[in-house]
């Protein structure tokens, strides 16, 4: 992957992140693991309080349910799981997840609220991602430049794992690996992603002012489409 741009569209705006700014947070936590501030090995048990609504499975999962962190981890991006999410915010700690997203280069994607958080959306606290940074995030992560060559390996293959295939994935080969990472929300439909062809390369596509969810997710095919014939 050498870095070569081949298009760009409205690069220079933040649009709202919904769970794309899960491939940071999950950044953050292979941070820490490699730091040894955090060990993916340690359990942890759920309990009712920190159930979040939205996607996910362990907001339906019996309280005292023991995962790892690892685990949580795994969920959050397989099946985005808010509950999973809003979990390792609080491991990590909002700052330093910004602090890193700051020394990774980025100014406008920013963590600004846990998942689910209605309040902080009616005052305006949203998250926000830029698809030029989170391609680079993705660029980091294929280059093992980010917590070390083995937790690269990790998060590549728990973003493999991701669940939602309605979006870059939907018009592409079966076969093909993509690791990648969708968000949704009423006013914003977005998937970031490597896809492994010949020529790997990265793409970030957010969709704003949709009329239904089905046309922004036929979009953002669409557009991958276009990108795997050029590159594969």
């Amino acid at each position: 992957m050498e870095g070569k741009s081949y298009f760009e569209h409205r690069t220079d705006v933040k649009v709202p992140s919904a769970s794309v700014i899960k491939v940071p947070i999950l950044m953050s936590l292979m941070e820490k693991a490699q730091l040894n501030e955090i060990n993916l090995s340690k359990v942890h048990r759920l309990t009712n309080a920190e159930k979040a609504g939205g996607s996910g499975v362990l907001m339906n999962a019996s309280e005292g349910k023991k995962l790892t962190i690892r685990e949580i981890a795994q969920e959050m991006i397989r099946t985005s799981d808010n509950t999973a999410t809003n979990i390792l915010i609080r491991e990590i700690g909002m700052e330093t997840i910004n602090q890193n997203l700051t020394k990774w280069g980025a100014t406008k994607t920013r963590l600004n609220r846990v998942m689910m958080d209605v309040e902080a959306v009616k005052q305006g606290r949203e998250n926000y991602v830029n698809a030029l940074e989170i391609n680079a995030l993705l660029r980091m992560i294929y280059d093992k430049k980010v917590a070390n060559p083995i937790l690269c390996d990790e998060m590549i293959s728990m973003l493999k794992n991701c669940e939602d295939e309605t979006t870059i994935p939907s018009q592409l080969p079966k076969d093909l690996e993509i690791a990648h990472k969708t968000g949704t929300l009423a006013y914003v439909r977005g998937d970031a992603a490597i896809v492994f062809t010949t020529q790997p390369f990265v793409m970030s596509i957010f969709i704003e002012g949709f009329d239904k969810e089905a046309t922004a997710e036929k979009i953002i095919g669409d557009l991958a489409k276009i990108c795997w014939e050029g590159l594969k």
